[in-house]
């Protein structure tokens, strides 16, 4: 199995690598899956994904700028490791200066479990904060989501599972 498999998984230590390679050897990968994260998510539409995210921005970190867009993104490329965007834009409207803060999720996530668009979304919005991954940007994400480092190692598990079999659900 080449590195190929796990691209998903790079950066990891390599007893997670040993046990993510057991899983696909075994075909086990999907029923590991399936049996932690069984219920897909129903929220699929652009508008219920803006309520989604703004729901947990008004709960985590109320303060920080708001959000003009929330969407998914069919350009979003999972495989240049991009899972979701945070855009500042400022644009110049009438002689004032407006700021724009939008989110993007892959398309992907609009057919996964909840604790991963909750993960996404997490990260997402800890860089209305943080604009890098640093402490402080991986300490807001588990203050908004405490599962937040289980949950990406588990949602990478699943992209991997994805370009290997296709599906899940």
């Amino acid at each position: 199995m080449g590195s190929e498999q796990l691209k998903y998984l790079s950066g990891y230590p390599e007893p997670i690598l040993v046990q993510a390679k057991r899983l696909i050897d075994e075909q086990k990968l999907g029923g590991f899956l399936l049996t932690r994260y069984p219920v897909v998510h129903d929220v699929r539409t652009d508008k219920a994904l803006y309520s989604y995210v703004v729901d947990i921005k008004n709960d985590y970190i109320k303060k920080s700028q708001p959000l003009s867009k929330v969407v998914y993104d069919d350009k979003i490329n999972v495989i240049n490791h991009a899972l979701g965007l945070h855009t500042f834009v400022s644009r110049i409207q009438g002689g004032k200066l407006k700021a724009k803060n939008e989110i993007r999720v892959a398309s992907v996530f609009k057919n996964t479990p909840m604790e991963f668009l909750r993960m996404i979304s997490v990260h997402e919005l800890a860089h209305l904060k943080e604009k890098d991954h640093n402490k402080a940007f991986y300490n807001l994400c588990r203050h908004m989501e405490p599962n937040y480092h289980q949950l990406e190692l588990d949602m990478r598990l699943y992209l991997t599972h994805l370009d290997l079999i296709g599906r899940l659900y």
